[in-house]
Parts: C-alpha cells; structure tokens; sequence
C-alpha cells in the first residue's frame, strides 16, 4: 500500500520536511481556501503539487474535493457547482492527480463531542458521547422536532448534561459538534446550522441517496474520460443525527451506490474507524465485497462506549491496534485486493492509505495540533500499521 499522510496545506502545524521521517511516502491534502461550490485553478493546483514534490513527496489523493450543499440538496445553485466541480476535475487530472475522496454527510462532517478527552496513559482522545450531544440537540440548538430522535429517559440524562454544564462547557461542546474538519465551519453560529437545517425539509434517506447517485451519474463519466477514480468516505457516525438522513453508513449502503453507478471509476474509501461504530460492521468482509472498487484507506480504529441508545453508540478514537476493527485481518485483505490486481495488469493496484484521528501523545500535548491531527500519536498509528504490513508481506 501507499503509505500517506493527511497534510491541511501551508497553514497545518505539521511541516512537509516532517514526512520523510515520519515514514510517508504520500501526502493527502485538499485546497481547503476554496468553498465548496467554487472551481479550483490550475494555479493553486500547481502550487500545492509544487510544494509537494519539493519535499521529496507524492500527491497522492485529494481529500476532499468538498460536494457542496446545493448538489447535496439539488438546490437552485446546483448547475452551477457541478460544471465548477468537473472543471477542478479536470484541472487536477492536467497535474496527474487521479483520485478524489469525497463524502456526501448532509451539513456537518465528522461530529465529535470532545476533541481532547483524558486517557489513563496521559495523552488524550477524541470522543462522541450521544447524551451530550443530545444536550446539544435539544438544550444548546434547540431544534424543532428534536424531542422526536431521543427516548424519554435519553431526554432526562441530556438535561442532567445540561445542567452541569457552565457557560465555558456549554460553549466548548458547540464549537466542538459544529466544527467538523479543522477550520471547516469555524465561522458558523448557530443560526447558521438553523438555517442549514431548513434546506433539508423533505429530504429523507431515499431522497438524499438519489441525489447521491444523480451527483454521480454526472461527475463519473468525467471521471472514467479523465482516469480519475472517485471514493466516498463513510458517514462518521454512521447514523442519524439532527434529525438528518445519511445514506453511506454500512456495506448494504456501499453496495446500492456502487451497483446504481457500476463503474471502477466509482468507487468507496474504506474508513474502518466510522464505519467499525456499528458493531454488525465487518471490515475485512467489506474489502472482500467491494475490494475492486476501494481506491483509498483510511486506517484508524474506534472502540465503542455505552449509550443509552444501542443503535447510536458513543465511541472513542482509540489507538489503531486497540479499537473494534481487527486490524490485522483488514490489512490483510486489503493486501490480497492489491495482489488481484497486480494478476490482472491493473494499473492502480496500490491503495493509498493513511492513518487517521491518531490520540495526542508526549510531546502533542506541548505543540499546536488540529483536533484529530497529532504528529506522534498519528505517528504511532503508522509505526504500527506499517508492522503490520511487513509482517502480512513476509507470510506471504
């Protein structure tokens, strides 16, 4: 596999002339200065790939060429953001960038209610608990209709929350849920996310995955002209929240997309951290299932918590030998794809992947960081994943 690392441009506390001793070969990184809707230049393109390879790296994946909300929703500015999102397509294909991750998670990405929990080791971890995001929901937001998503004792322990929570606490946990990607949404308040709530009225899990597959009905016969290969990440949780439909949540999701766009250029990202929350999930079956269609990994392992709600459980960005996700069993799979597709001549048989959402360890603690985005602790998950790797390779 293409061992990468997630860099968020000039801005990002980690320097590229880290990389070639952290031990990545491959850099995933995205021109976060765009919004999402608008074209990227081949001058930005140039620039990034430019600072890429004056490191002695590889542009490896663009993570993400951000769907905007009005494809998203097929809004009245929906035209105009699919021709300005084939153009960045091409633009990125002229500088030999060809695969694109992507995600289709309505309003928010990623959703976290504490970005720097306490572990017994010292370091810290990223968590999602549902009663405090409920509190959230419910006491903070207070959404319309939000009472409907949560049981009645589910509503008690949520004010409990509340309650206990000061001024700093409750404006912690805001910050926290409506964030996302480090510096995705850091301008929102929360009529913001009210008034992006309103777009999505009528919009149920169906509806959303038609769109989904109309987005691609578009963009993938660019892609297939292009040799481009498009991956979507996983919704993170994989589960409802805000009362908002999410459609890439499990394998059965996985297989209606791909089957309704039944072309390699249409493909998935393997994200074994949000989809391992579900605990029906099996990740090394999912590479057995979609393995052709996997075009990028991102490696990372959650450990899920109690909650008072099964089908929503709170989790834990856990170290990535030490969460849900047989590790081992995955690399291996995965490592078996990309020996079929070196039998069959495929071109593209190396799957990048990166580590993802490592814990802050020693010296993470001392330095800025991204929430998510520790140089040692992400290090660390490496390091590890790497041994297995090696040690798949010298059984074979």
């Amino acid at each position: 596999m293409i061992e990468c690392w997630r860099w968020f441009g000039p801005d990002d506390p980690t320097h590229l002339s880290d990389l070639p001793q952290v031990g990545a070969t491959g850099v995933v990184t995205a021109l976060h200065q765009h919004a999402p809707g608008l074209p990227w230049t081949d001058a930005d393109i140039s620039e990034r790939k430019a600072m890429i390879e004056a490191a002695g790296l590889s542009w490896e994946v663009v993570e993400s060429l951000p769907v905007s909300e009005a494809i998203k929703t097929q809004g009245p500015e929906m035209a105009d953001h699919l021709r300005h999102y084939v153009a960045s397509m091409e633009a990125l294909a002229r500088h030999g960038v060809s695969t694109i991750c992507y995600n289709f998670m309505p309003i928010l990405d990623w959703t976290r209610t504490q970005t720097h929990a306490p572990q017994p080791h010292g370091g810290t971890a990223m968590r999602f608990d549902l009663t405090d995001f409920a509190a959230f929901d419910l006491h903070i937001l207070q959404r319309p209709g939000a009472v409907d998503d949560y049981a009645a004792a589910l509503q008690d322990a949520a004010a409990m929350a509340f309650a206990d929570m000061n001024d700093t606490a409750r404006d912690r946990l805001t910050r926290t849920v409506i964030a996302g990607l480090p510096g995705a949404n850091d301008g929102w308040t929360l009529d913001d996310v009210r008034a992006r709530l309103k777009t999505y009225d009528g919009i149920n899990a169906a509806r959303l995955r038609q769109n989904l597959i109309d987005f691609l009905s578009e963009v993938t016969p660019v892609a297939e002209r292009l040799d481009m290969r498009l991956c979507c990440h996983p919704d993170d949780p994989p589960f409802s929240l805000l009362g908002l439909p999410r459609v890439m949540s499990s394998a059965d999701d996985y297989g209606h997309v791909l089957d309704a766009v039944d072309t390699v250029a249409n493909g998935a990202t393997l994200c074994t951290g949000s989809l391992g929350v579900d605990a029906s999930f099996d990740a090394p079956g999912f590479v057995r299932s979609f393995g052709p269609r996997i075009h990028f990994a991102h490696l990372r392992n959650t450990k899920r918590l109690p909650s008072p709600d099964p089908a929503r459980p709170g989790f834990l960005e856990a170290p990535h030998l030490e969460g849900d996700t047989d590790m081992v069993a995955t690399i291996a799979a995965l490592m078996d794809e990309e020996a079929r597709r070196r039998a069959e001549g495929r071109a593209d048989h190396a799957i990048p992947m990166r580590p993802d959402h490592g814990q802050e360890l020693l010296g993470d603690r001392d330095r800025e960081s991204l929430p998510g985005y520790p140089l040692i602790g992400r290090m660390r998950g490496l390091a590890e994943l790497r041994g297995i790797m090696a040690a798949v390779e010298a059984r074979a």
